[in-house]
């Protein structure tokens, strides 16, 4: 009957753990893009910007590094901590 129960109780386990899983890879977290990937991702995200030239140069350069690049043309950034936590020497955030 323990048995049975750590059995349960490790299924249970594995299945919670997966979906965290899915969810994590649906967001488009660090590593989801490939570099050849980057181009694109950064040509949607700085689309709404006047600063169109200087915004492309970082977000290649942020993608890059980190292989992610946040939903939507701005915000989201917590869905990729390197891209957010990337920073000049002035403490101000480097990527777009």
């Amino acid at each position: 009957m323990a048995r049975l129960s750590l059995l349960r109780s490790s299924l249970l386990f594995f299945l919670i753990a997966s979906m965290c899983f899915v969810e994590v890879s649906l967001a488009g977290g660090e590593g989801s893009l490939k570099p050849n990937q980057c181009a694109v991702a950064c040509d949607y995200r700085c689309s709404a910007t006047s600063h169109r030239k200087p915004c492309l140069f970082f977000c290649n350069k942020c993608c890059a590094k980190c292989l992610c690049v946040p939903s939507g043309t701005d915000g989201h950034k917590e869905e990729c901590p390197c891209y957010n936590n990337w920073t000049t020497k002035e403490g101000k955030p480097k990527c777009p």
